[in-house]
């Protein structure tokens, strides 16, 4: 199955899940402590008597029992040798289950070590690990991909661009979600919807943690963000524990059936059940939805960038943004000293500043002689959201060091820049695509900077027609105006803001490198300010700017105003 397949069959119908697995397993016999895929494979039966059982309930999906079988957590048992036989193993009895009756999903989670600064697991580790067990379940002849009981969004990443590089399956998506609406990292749902979407998930949503009345309001935040399928999996209401040690919830199979409808109302087409469900909850859940129409939401023409914890929304019509332009070792000589060390201190002071001061971006470049550009890049983005949730633009002239940082940077990055150039109109368009980051489109050639309109709109048009073609939308790409100085050419400005209204008549987002217009010239702030509110008139969206500025920060204010 394909994920333009996958979608296509959840526009039209409400798809059913199974429930839950390890609950209902202990009632069936399974002692606690044990690896539980081992007593699976010791009484299959068991487990395929249940999955029967939620097929005949009505579950269109039902989930592999692969869910810690991957190397690390197999490895707790002594069985990480085995990782091949036990996930072919499972995913054959569900399979049987299934029969042809339903889809059959490799299911994946957290391994239960912790990504690098808080542990010592690194990203590329982790997408290994992850690539492994995918392998084994995609050859076992799963139809799609679950990851599921997520509490960090890199974790997410990690696993996708895993499944990404193994195979073309679908791959569905839950995070879990604490009380303040946050996962365990920090993770709000609406940057979740943003860059598991951007990303490549064939539909996201949330599972555990709590019960259907509980998660409505996760799935509401999802679905203004997002159009694609949304998955609402939640406990039997809470958990508490029983005279004889066990766990029990709340909610009866009844009461969860009635309680799901408002899940769908939030807009999830695709429902299930986690801890404390049963067969008998997922029929009640078909009774009750069945007839429900799947919510067709419209995507709007917004554009989303965003970090691990926040996301910056923003269209045309929205108040200016600036990008932060301070981290940048060009000409700050104290900067480059603190670099070649291997000291940040100056790296994190920037950003915080740059944020009071009402940056809503923050540029990020390492360039410069004396350092590994890549590894200091990889460290500094790793660094600055401990200090700052402002969304990150990743700006370099190498393409491994966009690559590398995109791969790693846990939200939605806005990639500075992409042009015509070959290589990197070659290699950049498809990272793009790829890691799911938004792109500023700079209208140069290998020719250099175009000598007339007519020639930059040429290269505008073939940008946006390459990136159409990948799969992108407008609301990727952010043009650069090209800015260059009015102290050689009287009609650089002229020609900047006749770009920046060629590209909103035609509904795409603009960005210029500010403080070029004034190169050369006295009394620069003055030159840029004005420039900046003629801009803005003519439709600018955001600018590579320094936040501290306050005369330039003011009259952008003055102009939204």
């Amino acid at each position: 199955m394909t994920k333009k397949e996958f979608q296509k069959i959840c526009s039209e119908k409400i798809i059913y899940l199974d429930g839950a697995t390890g609950s209902n397993l202990i009632r069936r016999g399974m002692p606690a402590g044990v690896c539980p895929e081992s007593w699976i494979l010791a009484h299959p039966h068991i487990m395929k008597e249940l999955q029967t059982e939620y097929v005949e309930a009505g579950s269109h999906i039902v989930y592999a029992p692969t869910f810690t079988s991957n190397r690390i957590k197999l490895a707790e048992y002594g069985l990480d040798d085995q990782i091949e036989e036990i996930n072919r193993a499972l995913v054959a009895i569900s399979r049987q289950a299934a029969d042809g009756r339903a889809y059959v999903a490799g299911d994946l989670t957290m391994t239960g070590r912790q990504l690098a600064p808080m542990g010592t697991l690194t990203f590329e580790e982790l997408i290994m690990v992850y690539k492994e067990q995918i392998s084994y379940c995609v050859e076992a002849g799963v139809d799609l991909l679950v990851v599921e009981t997520m509490m960090s969004l890199q974790e997410c990443r990690a696993a996708l661009i895993a499944a990404k590089e193994v195979c073309d399956l679908p791959v569905m998506v839950t995070m879990t979600f604490e009380t303040d609406g946050r996962s365990l990292f920090g993770t709000d749902a609406r940057t979740a919807a943003v860059v598991l979407e951007s990303l490549g998930a064939a539909a996201i949503g949330a599972n555990c943690s709590t019960g259907p009345d509980k998660m409505a309001e996760i799935i509401r935040e999802m679905a203004e963000v997002t159009t694609i399928p949304l998955i609402a999996k939640p406990n039997a209401g809470l958990p508490s524990l029983a005279e004889d040690g066990s766990t029990v919830y709340d909610m009866d199979a009844d009461t969860f059936g009635r309680e799901m409808v408002q899940l769908v109302e939030a807009g999830a087409s695709i429902l299930g059940g986690c801890c404390g469900t049963a067969p008998d909850y997922i029929r009640e859940l078909v009774i009750n939805t069945k007839d429900l129409p799947v919510k067709v939401r419209e995507r709007q023409e917004r554009r989303y960038l965003s970090s691990e914890r926040q996301t910056l929304s923003f269209g045309l019509e929205d108040s200016f943004i600036i990008v932060g332009e301070r981290i940048n070792p060009t000409g700050k000589k104290k900067l480059q000293a603190q670099l070649r060390e291997g000291n940040l201190d100056m790296v994190l002071t920037f950003a915080q500043e740059q944020e009071a001061c009402g940056a809503g971006v923050l540029d990020i470049n390492m360039g410069m002689s004396g350092i590994d550009e890549k590894e200091m890049m990889l460290q500094v983005i790793t660094e600055v959201p401990g200090v700052t949730s402002l969304p990150l633009a990743i700006d370099s002239s190498h393409v491994e060091v966009l690559e590398a940082a995109l791969r790693q940077y846990p939200g939605r990055a806005l990639i500075n820049s992409i042009s015509l150039e070959q290589v990197k109109f070659e290699k950049l368009l498809p990272l793009a695509q790829k890691y799911g980051a938004m792109f500023i489109l700079l209208p140069l050639s290998d020719a250099g900077l175009p000598k007339t309109m007519e020639e930059k709109i040429e290269i505008i048009e073939k940008i946006t027609a390459r990136a159409y073609e990948l799969g992108m939308k407008k609301e990727d790409i952010v043009v650069d105006g090209l800015v260059t100085t009015v102290g050689a050419n009287p009609g650089a400005a002229l020609e900047t803001l006749e770009t920046i209204r060629y590209c909103k008549e035609r509904g795409l987002a603009t960005i210029c490198g500010l403080s070029n217009i004034s190169f050369g010239l006295p009394e620069r702030s003055f030159v840029n300010t004005a420039f900046l509110t003629m801009a803005i008139q003519s439709g600018l969206t955001m600018a590579i700017a320094n936040p501290s500025q306050d005369l330039l920060v003011n009259s952008a204010f003055a102009s939204d105003l």
